[in-house]
């Protein structure tokens, strides 16, 4: 039987001109966050299950690619339930691995410490457009800063990264998970129902205003509740004059420095942009995360319909492994939406240098090739990129292949 040509379902072969455009965006992905002060590091991509199934991840840890025991820890005969046949899983994404990290390393880094981690996530989900079961995540986060410097930061390093993409008009939405708490709170539902109604909430875009009311409705919850709740989302605007709207409206369930904090991270956000886009203050804003103790934020953009990357604050997570919690606060763009959306619009990686081709007959001499090499190795040196190949006797149609990738200069070369 013949061995299977396709890749994996959910996972996919890339091309070179993907490639060309893949490495160029993680270069500048680099360079802009490096010039932000974020240093570089890595995390396996097997985690312990442990800490993959610690209630952190929502939904995701659904989705974990488990991993089979080794060697001889590995007895199937002998197993009589799941863990005693995996004790690890394939990454579903970066924060749990980063945390484990900065647990383990935080005696030997600075304080605050701002990291770039970039790699390969896997999660058993459906497969659809922009969404893949292998795919490249891309964060920072800084850990140990207790301030709203933090998302400011973030939020300016990620739409400094996408205006150098030539993304435009694309829009921050941010809320805060103590907003989502104090107005829940002030409807009148009980805090043990908070996740539930939260679940609800974030369909609003799907379902809208209406199906919202519904489905609280119809999941038990009382007429009055769900009516105040909902009034709220039809006043509160989304600006900073709505941020102030709740403060005032919500006073004695939302601390007043929460409202202040988020319009500060908004007006400062706004001034010092450096891309053109909008911030929006979206009290229907939840993230799936459990994790999430603060500020929360999306990427939305008109072109893709969704959302492309998303962050927040996790004050919480690291004293789940050290015992004491810390300050943290992470920024994700969904490196594979936005290489998708880069080539479905013709992205052209700029021109680093002249490429030069040549084209060898193939009865050209050892000493006449050796001269060929010798040229190619001069033309590098120069900063050129260098590609030499035989002739084929299809040579209009090569020359025409090397012109679409990129080669302006091509030389044939022939004995004498």
């Amino acid at each position: 039987m013949a061995l299977k040509k396709k890749p994996v379902t959910g996972m996919k072969d890339m091309m070179p001109a993907e490639m060309e455009v893949r490495d160029y965006v993680i270069g500048l992905i680099k360079e802009t966050y490096r010039s932000f002060g974020f240093s570089s590091i890595e995390t396996p991509c097997v985690e312990h299950l442990d800490n993959l199934l610690s209630k952190q991840g929502g939904d995701n840890e659904k989705l974990i690619f488990k991993i089979l025991k080794r060697g001889e820890k590995l007895k199937i005969s002998e197993a009589k339930e799941e863990a005693d046949l995996v004790d690890g899983g394939l990454r579903y994404d970066l924060t749990v691995p980063l945390c484990r990290y900065y647990s383990n390393h935080a005696n030997e880094l600075p304080a605050p410490f701002k990291a770039l981690q970039m790699g390969n996530v896997w999660r058993a989900d459906r497969p659809q457009r922009g969404r893949f079961r292998q795919f490249m995540q891309c964060d920072i986060d800084i850990l140990g800063e207790p301030s709203n410097l933090a998302e400011i930061e973030l939020i300016l390093a990620t739409t400094s990264l996408l205006g150098k993409l030539d993304f435009k008009n694309f829009t921050i939405r941010i809320n805060d998970r103590r907003f989502l708490k104090a107005m829940a709170a002030y409807s009148g539902f009980e805090e043990k129902d908070y996740d539930s109604v939260f679940i609800t909430l974030d369909k609003m875009d799907k379902i809208g205003l209406d199906g919202v009311a519904a489905e609280l409705k119809e999941n038990g919850y009382a007429e009055e509740s769900v009516e105040k709740y909902l009034e709220l989302f039809q006043e509160i605007t989304g600006d900073v004059a709505g941020v102030r709207m709740c403060k005032e409206k919500l006073e004695g369930f939302l601390a007043p420095e929460a409202a202040d904090s988020l319009e500060m991270i908004i007006t400062s956000v706004e001034s010092a942009k450096e891309a053109q886009f909008r911030m929006k203050f979206d009290p229907t804003l939840v993230r799936g995360m459990s994790y999430y103790t603060g500020t929360i934020f999306e990427i939305s953009m008109d072109e893709f319909g969704g959302s492309v990357g998303g962050g927040g604050r996790y004050d919480k997570m690291i004293g789940k492994f050290t015992g004491q919690d810390t300050p943290a606060v992470g920024f994700s763009i969904g490196f594979e939406r936005i290489v998708m959306l880069l080539l479905e619009r013709g992205f052209q990686v700029p021109a680093g240098g002249d490429k030069k081709a040549y084209l060898l007959d193939k009865k050209l001499p050892q000493e006449k090739v050796l001269e060929v090499l010798r040229a190619a190795k001069a033309d590098r040196d120069a900063g050129k990129q260098v590609m030499i190949a035989n002739m084929k006797k299809n040579k209009k149609f090569q020359k025409e292949q090397l012109a679409e990738q990129g080669y302006t200069d091509i030389t044939e070369v022939y004995n004498g």
